[in-house]
């Protein structure tokens, strides 16, 4: 009788993995296109890395993946709740556990030898990650219906501001993504890991 190991990732999980890089990827180049068409900093996106062709289309794609994303982040919530991964992979987790492991890594000494458990770190970047798609969402309802949502839209300070905050949780988004691929080209059979499951 062969041994068959549970997978590291069950396919649940791996589905909604990649769903969520499609619609974030998705998400970024047309929110891009968008800020261009009313930038408040100095600077535009290069058109060649948005999405949209122009303010229309760019929010056609923008509201498009928002559904993709806000339904599959749902499911992945749901999932990881009803299973327990959330509270046995993210939790429990210390301030002081973070700092240790973030200066192993520094040092190159942060072991990887098991990839079915989650360091600190990374436990507190993908409890980032998903109180950061939360403000996204919650600051994107402020500027897609700020009469319909007044408190959001109080909350957030009014619609100009909720722009900023809109932009810098993308940008925080943008940023995570950027150290998740560095820490995947780093640990290369972690993809693996997240395409086959083991």
């Amino acid at each position: 009788m062969t041994n068959n190991p549970a997978p590291i990732h069950p396919a649940w999980l791996r589905i909604t993995h990649w769903i969520n890089v499609i619609a974030v990827v998705i998400l970024v180049m047309s929110g891009w296109r968008i800020y261009n068409a009313s930038p408040f900093f100095d600077f535009k996106i290069p058109a060649g890395i948005t999405l949209g062709g122009w303010l229309g289309g760019a929010i056609q794609w923008h509201f498009a993946a928002m559904w993709l994303l806000a339904a599959n982040g749902l499911v992945y919530l749901l999932l990881n709740t009803v299973t327990g991964r959330l509270r046995h992979k993210f939790f429990p987790i210390s301030p002081r556990a973070i700092v240790a492991d973030l200066l192993a890594a520094l040092r190159g000494k942060l072991s990887h030898a098991d990839p079915r458990q989650y360091n600190a770190v990374q436990r507190a970047a993908y409890l980032f990650v998903i109180l950061d798609a939360l403000l996204l969402i919650l600051s994107g309802l402020t500027l897609w219906k700020p009469v319909q949502f007044p408190l959001l839209h109080d909350l957030m300070g009014g619609y100009e501001s909720a722009r900023r905050v809109h932009f810098f949780a993308m940008a925080a988004l943008v940023g995570f993504v950027i150290v998740h691929l560095a820490m995947v080209a780093l640990v290369p059979r972690t993809l693996l890991t997240m395409i086959r499951g083991k």
